[in-house]
């Protein structure tokens, strides 16, 4: 199936291969942290990051913040694209809770609290490979732009 197909009524066919799509270019999240959209549903997604020390970790022998942090703000932005919006960042905040200092998978799962005109708010939970709780997230985004191809809901 061609991933960027639009039906008649101008939306794509299937929201969460469109927005893989999108996303399987961005240097950031693709090529340089290599994080995996793992799931798209409308309003939330979940995505994961495969752990490399010789990559991820700091000289203390654990995951560098600013990995948790760029992985949660991935989450972010395909969470607000499920909804057809392009946005950037005008809040951010992340409490950590535990770090990992081994080679794992760490997942963010996200979901819209609040749905504006002309901002969101997404909140997120990350987890390690043992389903515990590393890090809660609540980020406000600023609506910049909507991808017209993608329903509001779906």
């Amino acid at each position: 199936m061609d991933d960027n197909k639009v039906t008649s009524n101008k939306y794509v066919e299937d929201v969460p291969a469109y927005i893989q799509a999108v996303y399987r270019n961005n240097n950031f999240m693709a090529k340089f942290f290599d994080v995996c959209i793992d799931e798209i549903h409308c309003g939330g997604a979940t995505v994961s990051l495969d752990i490399d020390p010789e990559k991820h970790m700091n000289h203390r022998g654990v995951v560098h913040g600013g990995v948790l942090t760029a992985l949660a703000d991935a989450v972010l932005g395909v969470t607000c694209a499920s909804v057809g919006e392009k946005v950037a960042t005008l809040n951010s905040n992340m409490n950590f809770i535990r770090n990992v200092n081994k080679p794992c998978k760490i997942l963010v799962k996200s979901t819209i609290k609040h749905h504006g005109h002309t901002t969101m708010v997404v909140y997120a939970e990350m987890f390690n490979e043992n389903d515990e709780l590393m890090a809660t997230v609540l980020n406000t985004m600023f609506v910049v732009d909507h991808f017209e191809e993608i329903p509001r809901k779906w």
